[in-house]
């Protein structure tokens, strides 16, 4: 994790989930925790060694690997927590992420593990989209949903913390199918950062990128490719279960997993692209034989 100098008060740390944190006065605010304690832990070793303040920690969404150290960071430091709306009462309940994943049901205890259920944290102040005043650190919070309900990015000094709003080309390649939960909301999410002005950003996998509107345009282009070849699928076989629908995609992107939890995960994103193509009307789902349908209309 290497500490990296973005501004005069804007910077992060370079890690498989980057940490933002931006100093003004005597506020030291973090962004994000990472997935678990021993992970945030470095990053506040690191500010304690420089002898920077850490008073504040905004959390961007509620998936584990964002907030897992939040608990942590509370309890051993005081930080004041802050968090978009909706998005807080997941990270306080944590439960939710496996039990929405599950459909509803009690979840399976394969599926209560530190990648979907972080420790629960007390969000201190709930924000949304605005004009945010953090201690001395003035903010701009942006919602992109689509990976998460109400996901928030941080805009401070002309710098965007993006969160998971786009992903690296790595991140994208890597998991074939990333996790959104719809894809007409994350697509448009996507236009937002193409509109927006700003000196760069950091994204929550990646490296940080002045001119990142490259980086969102290859996630559009994906994602377009993806929604086209599902189409596609759908209109060789007439008509697809949900069943055959998710394990075709897989199929198809090569998807592979033993796990309930990836395969939970993979189930969601794959219904994202449906659930895309049935709010831009392209396709409607009906019930046949107690099983849910995909047909193009």
């Amino acid at each position: 994790m290497e500490f990296r100098k973005l501004t005069e008060h804007v910077n992060y740390f370079d890690g498989v989930v980057n940490i933002g944190y931006v100093q003004s006065g005597d506020t030291g605010l973090l962004i994000d925790a990472g997935i678990d304690d021993s992970t945030v832990k470095k990053a506040v070793r690191y500010l304690r060694e420089n002898e920077f303040p850490l008073t504040h920690l905004f959390l961007t969404h509620a998936h584990a690997d964002h907030y897992g150290g939040a608990a942590f960071l509370r309890k051993k430091y005081g930080v004041i927590t802050i968090a978009p709306k909706f998005e807080a009462a997941i990270m306080e309940n944590p439960t939710i992420e496996p039990l929405y994943l599950s459909s509803g049901n009690d979840p399976l205890p394969e599926t209560r593990n530190k990648f979907l259920e972080g420790p629960p944290v007390k969000i201190d102040r709930v924000v949304e989209e605005g004009t945010v005043q953090i201690g001395e650190v003035e903010a701009r919070m942006i919602t992109f949903p689509g990976h998460s309900y109400n996901q928030g990015g941080l805009v401070i000094d002309n710098i965007l913390f993006a969160a998971d709003s786009y992903f690296g080309p790595e991140y994208i390649h890597k998991h074939k199918i990333p996790y959104i939960t719809d894809s007409s909301f994350h697509e448009a999410s996507l236009h937002k950062l193409l509109d927006l002005k700003v000196l760069g950003a950091v994204p929550g996998h990646g490296v940080f990128e002045q001119d990142f509107k490259k980086t969102v345009r290859t996630n559009l282009d994906y994602y377009e490719k993806l929604t086209e070849y599902m189409k596609e699928w759908i209109r060789e076989h007439g008509e697809v279960s949900h069943e055959e629908l998710v394990a075709g995609m897989c199929r198809a992107y090569g998807v592979e997993t033993q796990h309930v939890s990836a395969w939970l995960l993979y189930r969601t994103a794959v219904t994202a692209f449906a659930n895309g193509l049935m709010r831009n009307g392209e396709v409607t789902f009906f019930i046949k034989e107690s099983r849910l349908f995909f047909s193009l209309k």
